[in-house]
């Protein structure tokens, strides 16, 4: 990979390796804890992608996380060709590790066709260029947060993140309602091709939305107390968009319980389009509490 150029790099990590009829293979960026969701959602939609012809984009796909992937590992995709239809085309990946299943996702790609039209509008926000970028975050919070959550958050250049209340995302402040907007796109320029804008937003599409539900109670992801992961995840397109374009990622947590909790997002172009629709049910174990379920 091309560690000058951070765009390049990151559809490096998109470009899979074929190791079999519908088999790919594909390496982590980053080497952390553990893999970040949103890259296995983002590589299995391309494996899917490779089975099904260019004219049949994906409008929804519907993914568990199984087990935590290891990034220093390589991670094997499997495609299961489930139909073939006259405008549905539907795939099942698994992603594996060392003969385990860690994730499993099915997609479904349709013709373009006209239809009825209609949509939310896109609620009002400030303009991204008039927001902190991240190493302005990464500077004003470093007082308050951990040495590797500001390394975090400087990070990825390959992405341009805005966040609209970064005071909700970043402190222990409660918030009355368990909301974040978010503007982001890819930072550089890339080629045309809707197979790709689409996969990099599965990839986005799995970041900072658990957060939301732990704004409502005055805690963040940076919380060592917490332990924090994706269950599922589904995501629908809409519309055409651009990946390397601004897009306002707006999200909100309707109920908590159980330990686990429901996280929504809606994906508007700049010029107010819904683009894309995302749901997520993740687990949230409090370890400062004196009794918490078992694995």
């Amino acid at each position: 990979m091309d560690a000058l150029n951070p765009t390049r790099e990151l559809l490096a990590l998109l470009d899979l390796e074929p190791i079999g009829p519908d088999a790919y293979r594909g390496y982590s960026r980053c080497k952390n804890a553990r893999v970040y969701g949103g890259q296995v959602v983002g590589q299995a939609l391309v494996a899917a992608q490779r089975s099904v012809p260019a004219d049949r984009p994906a409008h929804s796909l519907h993914a568990y996380f199984l087990l935590a992937g290891d990034p220093h590992e390589p991670i094997d995709f499997f495609v299961t060709r489930l139909r073939d239809g006259k405008s549905f085309t539907t795939r099942r990946c698994e992603a594996k590790q060392r003969g385990r299943t860690i994730f499993s996702m099915e997609a479904s790609f349709h013709i373009e066709e006209p239809g009825l039209e209609h949509a939310v509008a896109a609620p009002a926000a400030p303009p991204p260029e008039t927001l902190p970028t991240k190493n302005a975050l990464a500077e004003r919070f470093a007082d308050f947060l951990p040495l590797a959550a500001t390394q975090c958050i400087a990070g990825s250049p390959s992405v341009d993140i805005r966040v609209i209340d970064p005071s909700a995302f970043f402190l222990n402040n409660a918030a009355a309602d368990a909301r974040q907007f978010i503007w982001f796109r890819i930072a550089d320029r890339i080629g045309d091709e809707i197979g790709l804008h689409q996969a990099l937003l599965a990839y986005l599409s799995d970041m900072t939305l658990l957060n939301t539900a732990l704004v409502r109670h005055g805690r963040s992801i940076f919380d060592e107390r917490l332990q924090v992961a994706s269950l599922d995840h589904a995501l629908w397109f809409h519309r055409p968009f651009r990946a390397d374009e601004w897009l306002l990622y707006t999200q909100d947590s309707p109920t908590a319980a159980g330990a686990r909790t429901l996280t929504r997002g809606m994906i508007f172009s700049f010029d107010g389009r819904l683009v894309a629709s995302v749901a997520q049910e993740g687990l949230i174990r409090d370890h400062s509490s004196e009794t918490r379920a078992a694995d």
